[in-house]
Parts: structure tokens; C-alpha cells; sequence
């Protein structure tokens, strides 16, 4: 079981990647010549990356982000064995 969410998760991470790091960026990017630099014409041109205004994708791209990141925590969680029943060993007499 853990070998196939090892798999969806490699997937789920080649996929998503892209797309998240160009978020981050652009998201950093915006705040730091919005807020420091003043820098209003940059500022614009990063937050239409940050939503994929430039493509016409900001209906739809928060949400690919989103459904991403949900797909790549339940596989990673579900690999860390955090959920597994644990069994109770029996205890030695002392």
C-alpha cells in the first residue's frame, strides 16, 4: 500500500511542482516590490502570474494549486505511518 501512495505521491509532486514554485515566487515577488520597492508595474505583472491572469486561468488555477497540495499531504501522510494501529506488545514481568 505504501509503494502505490509512493507512486501517486512522485507523481502528484513532478505535476504540481511547477505550478507552485512560480505561485511562491510570484507571490514573494509581489510583496517585496509592492510593499518595499514601490514598484508598482512589476508588482502588477507578478500578481497576474501569481493567479495565471496572464493565461486566463485564475478560475481555474487556485484550484488545481489547492487540489494539488491536498493530493500530496494525504499521500505524504499516509507514508509517514502516523495512522497505522498500533499493536500492544505484551509486557514482561518485572
Amino acid at each position: 500500500m505504501i509503494r502505490l501512495f509512493r507512486k501517486y505521491h512522485r507523481f502528484l509532486a513532478i505535476a504540481v511542482c511547477l505550478p507552485l514554485i512560480l505561485t511562491v515566487i510570484s507571490g514573494v515577488g509581489y510583496t517585496i516590490f509592492d510593499e518595499w520597492f514601490e514598484q508598482d508595474e512589476i508588482a502588477h505583472f507578478l500578481i497576474k502570474i501569481h493567479t495565471m491572469k496572464l493565461l486566463g486561468l485564475e478560475g481555474i488555477y487556485p484550484l488545481l494549486n489547492g487540489l494539488g497540495l491536498i493530493g500530496l499531504l494525504v499521500t505524504g501522510l499516509s507514508m509517514t505511518s502516523l495512522f497505522k494501529k498500533r499493536h500492544s506488545s505484551p509486557r514482561s514481568p518485572s
